[in-house]
């Protein structure tokens, strides 16, 4: 599904927690009784910059402002994206 649909990360809703049990799906990971959803920390970053790299080109097709957006999930997973990083793409 995330082959085909490679956007739907974006339609999830994102407080109820479901974009963190759909990368739960995809990446590896632990549960910790007192942490919660341990992710593999490689395999997560490997995950979420393929997101950022497909949902920027598809919030520009669609043409919905997407720096925001994707900063926002990106600190979802504790990454910390700044506008450089978005110059370059």
């Amino acid at each position: 599904m995330d082959t085909t649909y490679p956007w739907l990360p974006f339609l999830l809703d994102w407080k109820a927690g479901e974009l963190a049990r759909y990368a739960a799906m995809l990446v590896p990971h632990q549960f910790n009784r007192n942490e919660g959803i341990i992710f593999n920390p490689e395999a997560l970053e490997i995950f979420v910059m393929n997101k950022i790299f497909v949902l920027s080109d598809w919030l520009k097709e669609q043409e919905i402002p997407e720096r925001s957006r994707l900063k926002s999930m990106a600190q979802l997973f504790g990454y910390e994206l700044n506008d450089a990083f978005f110059n370059m793409i």
